[in-house]
């Protein structure tokens, strides 16, 4: 079979058989054909799997070294490879002669310093927050809740009214790769919940509704109320700005935050891990060398300073 044909295959398993979303198989489609792109020129016109070896492996690194010139660079080059990786393991899973997916070595990536908040600055950033109004107390839900539960804000914008119980004060969301886990907040995020729904005069589902004057109704299942990601993002860094924060604030920001403080009274990584979300340990180790109190001890020890 044409190598394109072996794609489209791929394509479908992963969101058929590995379930995956269909934003990770668009990611993948554009990555595998870019890589079809690349490598043609190296081969056949009729393009076979067995064409790709380590030599072709080679040239397309070094020309997505050459022409990949975002931000991103080296994470983008990742992206890359572990499409073709996948689309290898695939091959070989089928019996198809390629190349052997082992030989793909991701790059090394230098991940960016995790920026976080500590506990007061949270309190300073929502103490900048309103409550005279309906729309100060849905920001101040919307930080106690980001904060409280650790959420994404891709999980924040999809919660309903009924999704969140606020006795129990836990409930469920469906994060990365469609998976199910659980999130818990504070008594006082659930209070700030449910003092904003008291003085709503809707019946719209969203939980979190933009309350601008210009928004049409474009579709009925009121959808067309609900904040996006960038509303969220101006939202807490309207109030990290108010509260005199110069740190870059995001509402990923108090994702690290509500890890970070975590770790920092005594939470194991592994539960931090599936408070998160994350399917690799190593995502979340990410947090550690901030909030490893053993340095702290050691510092303590043998670099205190003397009267």
């Amino acid at each position: 079979m044409h190598i394109s044909e072996l794609i489209e295959d791929f394509l479908e398993s992963v969101e058929v058989e590995k379930g995956r979303s269909v934003n990770t198989v668009d990611n993948y489609r554009r990555y595998l054909y870019r890589f079809f792109e690349i490598t043609s020129e190296f081969v056949s016109d009729d393009y076979h799997p067995e064409e790709i070896t380590p030599e072709i492996l080679r040239k397309y690194r070094l020309r997505l070294n050459r022409n990949d010139t975002s931000d991103l660079k080296t994470i983008t080059q990742a992206y890359h490879l572990i499409a073709l990786r996948g689309f290898l393991k695939y091959l070989a899973k089928r019996g198809i002669k390629s190349l052997d997916p082992s030989l793909v070595e991701l790059p090394h990536i230098i991940r960016k310093q995790v920026t976080f908040l500590h506990y007061d600055e949270v309190e300073d950033l929502i103490a900048e927050i309103p409550t005279d109004t309906e729309t100060g107390l849905r920001d101040r839900a919307i930080i106690e809740l980001l904060f409280s539960g650790g959420l994404r804000v891709s999980e924040l914008i999809s919660l309903n009214r009924d999704s969140i119980n606020l006795d129990r004060r836990e409930f469920v969301v469906r994060g990365k790769g469609n998976k199910d886990r659980p999130i818990f907040i504070s008594k006082a995020a659930a209070d700030c919940v449910r003092e904003y729904l008291c003085v709503r005069h809707d019946s719209l589902p969203a939980l979190f509704l933009n309350n601008s004057k210009n928004q049409q109704a474009v579709d009925t299942s009121g959808d067309f109320r609900r904040l996006t990601p960038r509303s969220i993002e101006r939202i807490v860094k309207h109030y990290a700005r108010l509260a005199g924060i110069t740190k870059h604030v995001s509402p990923h920001t108090l994702r690290h935050s509500f890890a970070t403080d975590l770790l920092m009274n005594g939470a194991d990584l592994r539960s931090v891990q599936a408070l998160l979300g994350h399917s690799d340990i190593s995502t979340t180790q990410i947090y550690t060398h901030v909030t490893d109190p053993h340095l702290r001890e050691v510092h303590e020890k043998f670099h205190s300073e003397t009267d």
